[in-house]
């Protein structure tokens, strides 16, 4: 089983990921730890490294072999055919919180909140992969996240497919 674990920056992935992995023993691949291995360049204006996403994809193929976890809010765009991506999703009100917590300064705070409003991993995620999986974090524990994760590997994941969840009202209303 290769499962994904994707969303935009503080919406749960680290913590909800290594969770599932000690609760199952499987391994972790953090996406984040390769990223600077596979730079393309850095882009000024948005204050970020630009990732090669083949190149990625070349440094951790090689990795996820048996059960494995590969998480990151680059993750979804690893172009493996067999895995499962669960794209964990924030609330704006919520994410805005997070992200000042962990000291984003306020212009990526926005272009995160844009992103998870505009479904930006979500949709990435479904261009990539055929087996795509969203869970609304806003109110829930990591562990009970790790609940839903269980039941999407499980194969009883129907009411987490695509689509239930939207944040543009909330995010683009005046």
């Amino acid at each position: 089983m290769i499962l994904i674990i994707t969303g935009t920056p503080g919406t749960g992935k680290s913590t909800v990921a290594g969770l599932f992995c000690k609760k199952h023993g499987i391994k972790l691949i953090e996406v984040n730890k390769f990223a600077h291995e596979a730079a393309a360049g850095y882009d000024v204006e948005r204050d970020s490294v630009e990732v090669d996403v083949e190149k990625l994809f070349e440094k951790i193929k090689n990795l996820a072999s048996g059960d494995v976890v590969i998480e990151g809010h680059l993750a979804h765009l690893l172009p493996f055919s067999n895995a499962t991506v669960v794209v964990l999703r924030t609330s704006p009100e919520v994410l805005r919180k997070r992200l000042k917590k962990k000291g984003f300064a306020e212009r990526k705070i926005q272009e995160n909140l844009e992103a998870e409003a505009l479904d930006v991993c979500l949709i990435e995620s479904l261009e990539v992969h055929s087996e795509v999986y969203e869970v609304d974090t806003s109110e829930l524990t990591p562990e009970e996240v790790v609940e839903r994760i269980d039941k999407i590997v499980a194969g009883d994941g129907e009411e987490f497919k695509p689509g239930k969840i939207d944040w543009s009202e909330k995010f683009f209303s005046p």
